[in-house]
């Protein structure tokens, strides 16, 4: 594939998964493989369950092991829960090196660096790799400054009001 594109959707507002995987849906269309690495959500995230009737084409992942939100775990069950966030971040790069997907999500990469779960140098690392995808869309609340130089287009999702 000869132009790779990187996009984040960021920001405090909702939605931000449903634009990324909304986009890659596009691509499905088109006969595109997409491959989805949800990170953070506990294992039984059951938001986009529904696309798992588009296996093969569409490929969901999530290597948390919990069965709820990081954030919401005990200090020691968050030990034990990184290092399967670890090996889901180290199968995302696999994907994108071998180039076996043409349209990538990492659905909260950017929240493990928030966490510190990893190193922004590693994010950088990753979407500077010689990946042979179409495009990669990541996601998450904040986006540091320090990745925008490696990142083609960033949209700013914002939350205007909600009464829920």
């Amino acid at each position: 594939m000869n132009t790779r594109i990187v996009q984040a959707f960021y920001g405090q507002g909702k939605g931000k998964t449903s634009a990324a995987v909304g986009q890659a849906l596009r691509e499905a269309g088109q006969g595109q493989h997409i491959t989805i690495i949800q990170f953070l959500k506990g294992k039984v995230a059951d938001e986009f369950q529904i696309l798992t009737q588009l296996e093969p084409d569409v490929q969901i992942f999530r290597f948390d092991q919990s069965a709820v939100n990081y954030c919401e775990l005990s200090i020691q069950e968050k030990e034990k829960e990184k290092q399967n966030i670890l090996n889901g971040f180290n199968f995302a790069k696999k994907v994108i090196e071998t180039g076996e997907s043409d349209i990538i999500i990492l659905d909260e990469l950017l929240g493990l660096v928030d966490l510190g779960i990893i190193h922004i140098n590693d994010v950088i690392e990753l979407l500077q790799s010689e990946g042979d995808y179409k495009k990669l869309y990541i996601t998450g609340n904040n986006l540091a400054e320090p990745l925008v130089p490696y990142i083609d287009v960033i949209c700013e999702i914002s939350l205007q009001k909600d009464n829920t």
